[in-house]
């Protein structure tokens, strides 16, 4: 006669009983019995609501997924041949992605005879890492890709808003 370990509603163990014993006792109860742990000799099986049960775990899941941070990657364009300008735009523009906490991915796109100057545009990458190097850090270095040459810059990981209410009391 085929038998489980059967755990009661709260958690209690029951001990080992037949299968129509422990359907039985469900029933009186007004509960479902699940199976717990299949693989186990013999297997278990626990008295509970199952719909109580399985809202309960969406409901955590749900949870779980709303404190998720979401990673967001930004892009910028450059040139090689940029204007001073134009550069200190574009840098705004890191400077605000990295301060909302989204990674930049910051690409040089080179065309006709600047392909064979690669240099240029890695010596801008790098200098725009530099600018902006106490709000991100480079993720992945200056890499060419065809026309293009790719770097991404991630935030810099973020104090919590006790750790910064701390501070001030530890220098008093």
């Amino acid at each position: 006669m085929p038998e489980v370990r059967l755990v009661g509603p709260n958690g209690e163990q029951v001990g080992i009983v037949p299968i129509a014993k422990a359907l039985e006792l469900a029933r009186e109860s007004d509960l479902d019995l699940v199976e717990v742990a299949p693989t186990a000799r013999p297997p278990v099986a626990k008295l509970m609501d199952y719909g109580k049960f399985k809202y309960e775990s969406a409901m955590k899941a749900r949870e779980a997924r709303k404190n998720q941070a979401h990673t967001v990657i930004k892009e910028i364009k450059l040139r090689p041949k940029i204007d001073p300008h134009d550069y200190e735009t574009k840098k705004g523009h890191v400077v605000r992605f990295l301060k909302a906490g989204d990674k930049v991915k910051v690409t040089i796109m080179f065309r006709g005879r600047e392909q064979s100057r690669p240099e240029l545009g890695r010596r801008l990458l790098l200098r725009l890492a530099n600018d902006v190097e106490d709000l991100g850090f480079v993720e992945s270095l200056p890499k060419q890709d065809g026309r293009n040459m790719i770097m991404v810059i991630g935030p810099h990981k973020k104090k919590t808003a006790r750790g910064q209410e701390a501070e001030p009391e530890a220098t008093a």
